[in-house]
C-alpha cells in the first residue's frame, strides 16, 4: 500500500506512520517544512509526483491539527477561528481534492481524518474547535459520497483528545483518562485496511467506546 500522511512530523503522525511502515506499506510523511499544505499548488504538485511515482494511493492520513478556546462564548476570539479554519479545514480540502483522483484508483484505498467528541458537545468556550471539527467532518462524509462508486473509503475517527509518552513523562501524575493514546489510533488506523470499503465508508467511529 502507498500511504501518505500528513502531518508526520509530530509525535502522533510519527506514531502512525512507524505503525505503517512496519506493517509493510510505503509510508510518505509529509510536514509544513515538507510542503505548505495551505497552498494549493503545492498539495496538486505533491499529488502529480505521487502519481508518476506510484500510479495510485492507496491511503491519505490526515493528522493536521490545532486547538483553541476561550475562557466563555462571550469571549470567543474569532481569530482563533481563522486559525483553525486553514489548520483544520483549508488544509484538508486541498488534501482531499488533489488526492480523490488518485484513491479511486486504488484497489482498497482509505482517507482518514481524526475528529473529536467536540465536534457533537461543543463548549461554551469551545466552539471556534467544535465548528471546525464538525465542518472537517462534514467535508470527509463528502469526500465518503465521493468515493461511494469505489473501492476505497473516507472515514472519520473519534477522540477526546491524543496522549504520547512525552506527554506521559511530562506529567507523571496524570492519568490521561479520557485520552486515547497515539498507537492505539495507530491501529485503528491500520485495522480499517481488514474492513470492507463499505462498511467504513462515511463511518465515525469512537475510539473513546
Amino acid at each position: 500500500m502507498i500511504i501518505l500522511v500528513t502531518g508526520a512530523g509530530g509525535p502522533t503522525g510519527e506514531a502512525v506512520s512507524e505503525y505503517l511502515w512496519k506493517k509493510g506499506h510505503t509510508v510518505i510523511g509529509v510536514d509544513k517544512d515538507d510542503v505548505d499544505l495551505l497552498d494549493r499548488a503545492a498539495v496538486q504538485q505533491l499529488a502529480a509526483r505521487i502519481d508518476r511515482e506510484h500510479g495510485r494511493v492507496d491511503g491519505v492520513v490526515h493528522l493536521v491539527g490545532g486547538w483553541r478556546g476561550s475562557p466563555s462564548f462571550a469571549e470567543t476570539s474569532l481569530d482563533d477561528w481563522d486559525v483553525l479554519h486553514d489548520l483544520l479545514i483549508r488544509t484538508l480540502q486541498h488534501v482531499s481534492l488533489a488526492f480523490e483522483p488518485l484513491l479511486r484508483r486504488s484497489d482498497n484505498g482509505r482517507f482518514v481524518i481524526v475528529s473529536a467528541k467536540a465536534a457533537e458537545r461543543p463548549s461554551a468556550g469551545g466552539a471556534v474547535y467544535a465548528a471546525a471539527k464538525a465542518a472537517a467532518e462534514a467535508w470527509t462524509l463528502s469526500l465518503a459520497d465521493a468515493l461511494k462508486d469505489t473501492s476505497s473509503a473516507a472515514t472519520v475517527l473519534v477522540v477526546n483528545a491524543l496522549v504520547n509518552d512525552a506527554m506521559r513523562a511530562e506529567r507523571p501524575d496524570a492519568k490521561f483518562s479520557r485520552f486515547t493514546d497515539v498507537n492505539d489510533l495507530a491501529k485503528a488506523i491500520g485495522g480499517l485496511y481488514d474492513r470492507s470499503s463499505a462498511e467504513v465508508n462515511g463511518a465515525r467511529l469512537d475510539l473513546t467506546q
